[in-house]
């Protein structure tokens, strides 16, 4: 499947870190350790040896040992300080406290681990300090998809068909076979990503819509579209459509969320067409953008949206008023 920008990027961090801590590893046992082909590490390793700080001169470059190269061999020997363990501050740890929050309403599930979940919490309250009194005042909202969690899990591990009584946004209950490829957690809540044999194609379902779920003896058959990566929810006949006109730097939007169509614009911002769903979600996407979504259309998404951004701002105020 595609490899997106923040995927390699993810990695070629990890890749520092992980050579500052193990200096002559051989290439396989690199690509072994990313799950990655020996040729995308050595890409990587291309990418990151033109890579640096400002100036850009030879010693201001990310460099390896060119001999131990040659020989398949990778040896860190000027990581630039990228490979000095990450110091948050204040701010930046309370975003991660507030994430974490609606984890800590799913470990029951089993989906998490408590010991991981409650070390990492740990640490992020000791660096964001008096800041983390005001994780514990945002109000966290996850939807309930328990039920449906086990029976999900559970033909995913077994690699059987599931069959699915859903409701979609539009209050229609279908009832569809579906092979399971994935569980996604998109912040607030689960989704299945699956072949849906009812539409012929790949679709998301919200696991707090499903309001039955049986595993069947059948085997999950995987389609060759399947491999693709998507993020859309399961799409019905009534879903709204929304046209986003982004700014330059909000381009990215377009390789994240599957979009029906685009048009470049002359500044280098986007106009980008996509289906909702879940007006919700569209809201989140478009505060988390902030100033770089310059319009919204229809008028009645512009307004779901509005409303939101209203409402987290009165939820502020009462943060900072102390009520």
């Amino acid at each position: 499947m595609p490899e997106t920008t923040g995927e390699r990027l993810t990695r070629l961090l990890a890749l520092i870190a992980y050579l500052g801590e193990n200096p002559g590893v051989p290439v396989a046992e690199v690509a072994a350790h990313f799950a990655v082909s020996e040729r995308q590490v050595l890409a990587d390793v291309n990418l990151l040896w033109v890579t640096g700080t400002p100036g850009y001169l030879p010693d201001d470059l990310i460099d390896f040992a060119a001999d131990e190269y040659d020989r398949q061999v990778l040896t860190l020997t000027n990581p630039r300080g990228m490979d000095r363990p990450l110091r948050l501050g204040a701010h930046e740890a309370l975003a991660l406290l507030v994430a974490l929050r609606p984890l800590e309403a799913l470990s029951a599930d089993g989906g998490i681990d408590d010991d991981v979940l409650r070390s990492t919490t740990a640490k992020l309250t000791a660096a964001a300090g008096e800041a983390a009194r005001a994780a514990q005042a945002v109000d966290v909202h996850v939807s309930d998809a328990s039920a449906a969690l086990a029976p999900v899990r559970q033909a995913l591990a077994a690699g059987r068909r599931l069959h699915l009584r859903y409701v979609s946004a539009a209050d229609v209950v279908t009832e569809r076979d579906v092979d399971p490829l994935e569980l996604v957690w998109d912040g607030s809540r689960w989704y299945l990503r699956a072949w849906c044999h009812r539409v012929d194609g790949l679709r998301h379902f919200r696991l707090d819509r499903v309001l039955a779920a049986e595993v069947l003896a059948t085997a999950a058959v995987h389609a060759p579209e399947a491999t693709g990566r998507t993020t859309e929810p399961e799409l019905d006949d009534d879903d709204l459509l929304a046209e986003l006109e982004l700014a330059p730097r909000a381009r990215w939007l377009a390789e994240r969320v599957p979009v029906v169509d685009h048009e470049d614009l002359p500044d280098g911002g986007m106009r980008v067409r996509l289906r909702v769903a879940d007006p919700a979600w569209l809201a989140n996407v478009v505060l988390g953008l902030g100033a770089e979504v310059r319009a919204v259309t229809p008028p009645e998404l512009a307004a779901a949206v509005a409303q939101q951004a209203a409402e987290a701002l009165a939820a502020y105020d009462d943060i900072s008023s102390g009520s």
